[in-house]
């Protein structure tokens, strides 16, 4: 885990992007590994190729001259002399980006090094939607496990039906019926019938079934006016599903549908990465719940709200514990007593220069937490390290609602995602056609809201004016942002720009 505070560039993460979003288009999941469970084991050094074979001797027409001594190769340098392997090339950094700011990589990857996958155990079947499989999942029967009955109908010989129309119907004795769950063996003769529904397993002896508009639907006897092929109108065992077949791989998102394949399989639990639990803390004297009064220079707590309901949008479990003063002790109080149900912990506000930023006065002083300006619009002031004894990890945001917002889609959205084992971390970007003139500062990267749409020309997207980081007006409008590189100055109306469609599931 990289050591927060360090000053020496990390090693890349496999799948990382290696180029700022601003320069390139980035498609490609973020992926880490898993942390090793065992030191890792050196390579084996490369085979040596054996020497070549001699060629056969032939009769020399003059004495041979004699053997030259052979110089002894050097001796190999020991380990600790030889030269350290290069280092991995760092990630390119926008030449605009000022000295002293991280860019959004550097403090996503900060992020995503410090928070792991949470353990996987077996968990109630509905529970486990949304979540991926830890493992894959092997039939341990056959489905269906036993013939049955595709059709309500007559369970019967084909070899009886031979011949049989409307005009000369075969007739045939009903010996008995067979309801699904009926639960007792039954077995036919040459010459019977059977009554059967859907689902019921087949008698012995019987090998079609005929559904009942091809019969009289007799009880005692039945007129059947049609022939049947051996295995018509029967499910066979296996046929869907055959044991020790691997119906769903490891890392597969349990829907609706597989929920229902397992269960069919017998199966009660299924082994996943449980849901993040996220405690959702806002920060401010001047906050007040929805529905109290307001002072003349009071507002109400939207932020916590907010937070709240993309925590749960995200697929993990959110306890909101609303507004706290800006007292350090309160906040710390409230911290402490909070980590007993938390897996992440995030915070809105307190965390910018002013003199009552009672997050980052609090956390600043267990030196566990970095606080970084991060060059982007909106959002610049983060910070995430681990607190108290429990080391529980903590992503502090922004106060201003829109600077929250597009904090929490670019760094907690993909912890949640990391947390819960579901891949990609990131939102996919998409390409759009600008559908007006843009213009951003140099040096940052700008997340600029946009109504993102399709129409029978292609994607575009339009930017909604003002740019405020408290106008969460536009901010419910908009369901994109569109995303102005650290290096771009402006964008032109019909250029293609990378978009971040919101509320679309990935």
């Amino acid at each position: 885990m990289l050591p927060l505070g360090s000053d020496t560039p990390p090693d890349p993460i496999p799948g990382f992007p290696s180029s700022p979003a601003g320069e390139g288009e980035q498609t490609e999941p973020v992926r880490l590994p898993e942390p090793p469970s065992a030191p890792a084991v050196p390579a084996p050094p490369p085979p040596v190729d054996p020497e070549p074979s001699a060629p056969e001797p032939s009769p020399p027409s003059e004495p041979a001259p004699p053997a030259q001594p052979q110089p002894e190769p050097p001796a190999e340098p020991p380990e600790s002399t030889r030269p350290a392997a290069p280092a991995p090339p760092a990630r390119p950094r926008p030449a605009s980006v000022r000295e002293g700011m991280l860019t959004v990589e550097d403090h996503l990857e900060k992020i995503l090094r410090g928070i792991g996958p949470l353990g996987a155990y077996d968990q109630p079947l509905v529970e486990s939607l949304g979540l991926p499989l830890h493992e894959a999942f092997v039939s341990p029967s056959d489905l269906p496990l036993f013939d049955n009955s595709a059709m309500d109908g007559y369970a019967i010989r084909s070899e009886d039906l031979v011949g049989a129309s409307r005009e000369q119907p075969v007739v045939l004795p009903v010996v008995g019926e067979i309801a699904a769950g009926s639960g007792r063996p039954f077995a036919i003769s040459a010459g019977t019938a059977v009554k059967i529904m859907t689902g019921a397993p087949i008698p012995r002896g019987a090998d079609a079934v005929v559904p009942f508009e091809k019969t009289d639907r007799g009880n005692a006897r039945v007129e059947i006016y049609e022939p049947a092929a051996r295995g018509a109108c029967i499910r066979p065992k296996g046929d869907d599903i055959k044991a020790g077949d691997t119906v769903l791989a490891e890392g597969t998102v349990l829907g609706p549908r597989e929920i229902g394949l397992l269960a069919s399989l017998g199966a009660p639990r299924a082994k996943a990465r449980p849901r993040p639990r996220v405690v959702v803390i806002s920060t401010g004297d001047e906050l007040r719940e929805p529905g109290t009064h307001l002072d003349f220079d009071s507002i109400h707590d939207g932020n916590s709200y907010m937070l709240a309901a993309a925590v749960r949008d995200a697929g993990a479990i959110c306890y909101r514990v609303g507004a706290v003063d800006d007292s350090p002790r309160t906040f710390r109080k409230v911290l402490s007593e909070q980590l007993v149900r938390a897996d992440l912990v995030v915070t809105s506000g307190g965390i910018s220069k002013g003199d009552h930023d009672v997050v980052k006065e609090t956390l600043s002083a267990l030196g566990t937490v970095d606080f970084v300006e991060v060059a982007m619009q909106p959002g610049k002031p983060q910070g995430f390290g681990k607190v108290f004894d429990e080391q529980t990890p903590i992503i502090t945001l922004p106060g201003n609602a829109v600077s929250a917002y597009v904090s929490f889609e670019v760094f907690v959205l993909p912890a949640i995602r990391r947390m819960m084992g579901r891949t990609p971390y990131r939102r996919p970007m998409v390409h759009a056609v600008l559908a007006a003139d843009l213009t951003s500062t140099p040096g940052i990267r700008q997340y600029v809201r946009g109504i993102f749409e399709v129409t029978h020309r292609g994607a575009k997207v339009t930017p909604i004016l003002g740019n405020g980081s408290h106008l969460i007006g536009s901010l419910a409008k908009a369901n994109a942002l569109i995303i102005v590189g650290e290096d771009q100055t402006a964008l032109n109306m019909g250029d293609t720009v990378r978009t971040l469609v919101l509320d679309r599931p990935f």
